[in-house]
């Protein structure tokens, strides 16, 4: 029998787990400055991924202790009309509440199994659509330009002081001045109304801790991030400067492992940050920062409302057609669905649950600038009208178990959400067909920098085929077919072994033994056989790919330890040392 009180527990249950998340996510983020300055990278990248696993292991709980609480009454779905509304009295008063909201909405979707999914039993809409948290605290320091360039930068990086040394902050500020003239107008630099406005909350990430803020000059601003390294010798420095909103977009990308910051009032906090790089959109920004579950919650809302402004059809991806997932887009939204098949080619030899597991590992792993962020969906709902006959006739023909379809809706039981990129097959085809070396030569480059960089990160694409790879809007290339990716120190590098007679080089098959995760690099020729000039340009810049020493030194490295420098930058951007 359904009582107020169940209902009212059922609230506080969820609340309190709630709480509980955010605490330990506050603690663990808050370790990322004394492992900054102590130089324990690895301690920062097992920080992140402990915090990404802290979401379900604390969902889990909480849905258990609600379960327990209530019994059979959690099925009932009326009793989850009045526990949304407590619910929401009592997370109002929270700086956090869209974050709570979520949480509610993955507790009532653990033990409802994704039914029943409407606004008076969740939130799908959130709260903040009405009214803006204002927390009253600031979120960044200001600083007037009126006393002085030298001051103002002087009086900043002392506002920023670690537990260790500036390195040679003298060196520092006059490497900003020279930037500061170099990259912005003279009058601006000169104007007393112009305001340096820096966020206090420092973000970390692998190596590097970045200071993000904006030069705020009447109705306009200008983005920019002071990247600031650990000399591993007990001191820092401003390795940089990056002001061009591009580039500040770059550094915040969905390819990049989730920064460590404190944040007190996300919405507020993530408001900032979108008037830094509007062009990044509040979903990727809730990411960019670790609420990766709000992240998703806000791209739902934001696609649902595309949806209704939109008219064009559901079509499949362009690109060649995968032999483990099949892909549909919407050409007027940016982000492509990818849906395991139900049966694989013959050669592939992986489960529909292993493919589960290694787009778990990207998620938890360090993405190294070099890997899509995904969004996991269970159960989304999109509407049949919206389908052309042959892209449903695809689906249906390559993953019917995943779909039910009737004359209103297509409910996909399970699907990846992943930005859209250019394949890199088809990026490559173009810039063959139009001569365009320039083209050719940076995709290629890319496209051996990004195996290179995986690699440094512990990560084997395995499958390395163009159309694995993507090219993004700012021109990286960028891995995002895991079904086969391997962690690097599971891999065996061998070189091919000679044959004993000319009649076995010519065989179909290898004369060869090959065990699991044997890897022979000689065979990534294969890659750049398609054409003359695509060979060489791979041969001459990233040749040693095919030696497989190449690989047993790499995996010597990320054995003994070593976190290999990637930056969100170019080397050529920063700042002399001298």
């Amino acid at each position: 029998m359904m009582t107020e009180s169940s209902s009212d527990l059922i609230a506080l249950l969820i609340l309190s787990g709630f709480s509980d998340y955010r605490t330990q996510f506050q603690r663990i983020t808050a370790g990322a400055q004394g492992d900054f300055e102590a130089a324990n990278w690895s301690g920062i990248q097992q920080s992140a991924a402990q915090r990404i696993d802290l979401y379900e292991t604390m969902a889990v709980e909480a849905a258990d202790k609600v379960r327990a609480a209530v019994g059979e009454q959690v099925n009932d779905h009326n009793i989850w009309v009045r526990a949304r509304s407590y619910y929401l009295k009592l997370a109002s008063e929270r700086n956090d509440v869209e974050l709570a909201e979520t949480f509610y909405n993955s507790i009532y979707c653990r033990l409802l199994g994704h039914h029943q999914i409407d606004n008076k039993h969740m939130f799908i809409r959130s709260a903040l659509e009405t009214r803006e948290i204002v927390s009253g605290d600031e979120i960044y320091r200001s600083y007037p330009m009126e006393f002085g360039l030298i001051d103002l930068l002087r009086k900043m990086l002392d506002d920023f002081s670690f537990n260790i040394p500036w390195e040679h902050r003298r060196r520092d500020i006059r490497n900003l001045v020279r930037y500061i003239h170099a990259n912005y107008p003279d009058n601006l630099v000169a104007a007393e109304d112009t305001v340096i406005e820096v966020i206090k909350s420092v973000f970390y990430r692998n190596k590097g801790a970045y200071l993000v803020g904006r030069v705020h000059f009447g109705d306009s601003a200008i983005p920019f991030v002071l990247p600031v390294l650990n000399n591993e010798q007990g001191a820092v420095y401003i390795d940089t400067a990056i002001s061009q909103e591009n580039d500040v977009s770059i550094i915040f990308s969905f390819t990049r492992a989730y920064f460590m910051v404190d944040v007190n009032a996300p919405s507020e906090f993530i408001r900032f940050l979108h008037s830094l790089i509007p062009m990044k959109s509040q979903a990727e920004l809730y990411n960019s920062i670790g609420f990766y579950k709000q992240g998703k919650a806000d791209f739902y809302r934001s696609f649902v409302d595309h949806l209704e402004l939109s008219n064009d059809r559901f079509e499949i991806a362009p690109g060649t057609k995968g032999m483990v997932m099949t892909v549909f887009t919407l050409p007027s939204y940016p982000v492509v669905f990818k849906i395991i098949k139900d049966s694989f080619s013959s050669t592939k030899q992986i489960t529909r649950t292993g493919v589960i597991e290694k787009y778990q590992l990207v998620k938890r792993h360090d993405r190294a600038g070099r890997m899509a962020d995904t969004q996991e969906f269970v159960n989304l709902s999109l509407p049949r009208s919206r389908f052309s006959e042959s892209a449903l006739a695809e689906l249906q023909k390559d993953a019917a178990s995943s779909l039910k379809v009737n004359d209103a809706e297509i409910l996909i039981g399970h699907l990846w959400i992943e930005r859209r990129m250019t394949p890199l097959n088809l990026y490559l085809d173009d810039a063959l067909l139009r001569d365009d070396e320039d083209a050719i030569f940076h995709a290629v480059n890319e496209f051996g920098k990004c195996i290179k960089e995986l690699a440094a990160a512990n990560i084997f694409a395995g499958d390395m085929l163009f159309k694995n790879f993507g090219v993004t809007r700012h021109g990286r290339v960028v891995f995002y077919d895991y079904d086969e990716i391997l962690y690097l120190t599971e891999c065996y590098f061998r070189p091919i072994p000679e044959a004993l007679y000319p009649e076995q080089e010519m065989a179909s098959e290898p004369w060869y033994s090959v065990a699991p995760n044997d890897v022979f690099p000689e065979e990534f020729s294969l890659l750049t056989a398609c054409n003359r000039k695509i060979r060489k340009v791979f041969n001459g810049l990233h040749g040693d790919l095919l030696d497989y020493r190449w690989w047993q030194n790499m995996q010597q490295q990320v054995r003994g330890g070593e976190v290999v420098d990637l930056f969100p930058y170019r080397k050529a951007r920063r700042f002399p040392r001298a």
